[in-house]
């Protein structure tokens, strides 16, 4: 039996968007590829019914799109869609660390909960496995690390709005480390924004947040597109 199969008791549409979405981050699916109901639902041995649900849920986060007779597809993201999100992401999460620096919304316990997930980042950096899994890896942790701080912040509207934009992040964080490809410099950026955020210097705070969210590679990549 596949290991997917074992995997389905419990809530088949989710099953099937967690599937979908980690095959799509990871690069098993590219931008553009055809998703059929039969294959996810024979790979996953399910009926169909829950394929199309969670196909559908995956329309509404951005990740897969529906062309009239032809089908599901993988969507395509180029360079000014990472940058435009970036750019939203950029205003909301200055707001956010403007919260937290202005509140004193982080406490010494809060630091080291930060801390620590950098440093799982780096040890996923830097250890053994394919590449395009580590990518997922780290940028979970990634995500995780801001997460933490929208929370933190307490507005639970600037929250939502990123929440809202998660899975769209991690697809543009994704296009952006296969062009940076350093995955330990995509950790250790973290470490800056902790040290702002100690010394409550809200302008280098932002500048390290625009610095590790906005690489110059993608700047270079989107004017020469």
């Amino acid at each position: 039996m596949r290991e997917e199969k074992r995997l389905v008791p419990g809530n088949l549409s989710s099953l099937v968007v967690d599937y979908l979405k980690n095959k799509i981050l990871s690069g098993h699916f590219k931008e553009g590829d055809h998703v059929t109901e039969v294959n996810i639902a024979a790979e996953l041995g399910i009926s169909r019914a829950p394929v199309r649900e969670g196909i559908r849920e995956l329309q509404n986060q951005g990740l897969m799109k529906s062309v009239p007779r032809k089908g599901n597809f993988v969507v395509r993201m180029g360079l000014e869609d990472v940058r435009e999100i970036f750019d939203i992401r950029i205003l909301l999460e200055n707001s956010v660390l403007e919260i937290i620096v202005r509140e004193n919304k982080l406490s010494e316990g809060d630091f080291c909960n930060l801390t620590e997930i950098v440093m799982e980042m780096e040890r996923i950096a830097e250890g053994q496995g394919e590449e395009a899994e580590k990518i997922v890896r780290v940028n979970q942790k990634d995500m995780e690390f801001h997460s933490y701080l929208w929370e933190k912040s307490g507005s639970k509207r600037r929250e939502k709005v990123l929440h809202d934009l998660y899975v769209q992040l991690q697809m543009a964080m994704v296009i952006d480390t296969q062009l940076t490809g350093d995955l330990d410099v995509t950790a250790k950026d973290h470490y800056e924004i902790i040290r702002y955020l100690k010394l409550a210097d809200l302008e280098n705070c932002k500048k390290a947040l625009k610095n590790h969210i906005i690489t110059y590679k993608i700047e270079e990549a989107v004017n020469q597109s």
